[in-house]
């Protein structure tokens, strides 16, 4: 007794027109796809400046490529197994969006509730010469930058925008983290529109400086005249007749 297989269907060369359609698998999922469907000129998505093109192209004649290159049972096969295609890619693509925007909010996030940033904007909405300039109340925008810790030190980098009711612009901030403390090193804004930039630590350096002046005289002039004539050479005091200031 002889027992003869079913043969395969005879499907068509040129691919139904049911079926020329655009394929979302190989649009997503470009080389990846190619691979999995025989269609290795797909990997031409890997070619710098090809590539971009190459993923339209996959998304236009997909369909086309997979029904030759492939081996399908049937219409309803190639279209189940493409339709598998697409799911994937689709989650694939969701799962990578939720992913890097969980970290990049997670930087930002750090980055707006970090003490070197909270510091700089403290200061930005008491300072007489922003207020004049940008008015009041002053809203800040997300910074950007970087921020290094290492222990109980640390630097900070940031911008970020700074707008009031009178005039917007860009805030820089310089901070640094000693014996875990941090304070501002530079903070300036640039307004929107001009070319020169304020110093908005300016008023604090010139208090220092008249503090050091009035307490520690030593420490810009000679509180001893005589001082600067007795002795000379190895045997001659020190003394520091400058102040100078970050």
């Amino acid at each position: 007794m002889t027992v003869s297989a079913t043969p395969p269907p005879i499907l068509p060369a040129t691919i139904p027109p049911e079926l020329d359609r655009w394929n979302w698998g190989a649009f997503l999922l470009n080389w990846i796809w190619g691979v999995g469907n025989n269609t290795f000129i797909a990997l031409l998505c890997l070619v710098p400046g090809v590539g971009i093109i190459m993923v339209f192209v996959l998304g236009a004649k997909g369909s086309r490529w997979a029904w030759k290159n492939g081996r399908w049972d049937s219409i309803e096969h190639f279209k189940r197994v493409q339709r598998l295609w697409a799911i994937w890619a689709v989650v694939i693509w969701l799962g990578a969006i939720v992913l890097f925007g969980g970290l990049f909010g997670g930087v930002f996030y750090g980055f707006r509730h970090s003490e070197a940033y909270e510091l700089g904007v403290a200061s930005l909405q008491t300072n007489a010469d922003a207020v004049a300039v940008l008015g009041t109340p002053i809203e800040t925008g997300i910074p950007t930058g970087k921020i290094s810790i290492n222990g109980a030190s640390g630097q900070a980098l940031l911008n970020f925008s700074a707008t009031g009711p009178k005039a917007s612009g860009q805030i820089f901030l310089e901070a640094i983290k000693q014996n875990g403390v941090w304070s501002l090193k530079n903070l300036r804004l640039k307004v929107d529109g001009r070319s020169d930039e304020i110093d908005l630590l300016k008023q604090t350096r010139v208090e220092l400086r008249s503090f050091f002046q009035a307490v520690i005289p030593g420490r810009c002039v000679a509180s001893n005249p005589e001082s600067r004539d007795s002795g000379s050479g190895a045997n001659a005091p020190s003394r520091n007749d400058d102040c100078h200031f970050a």
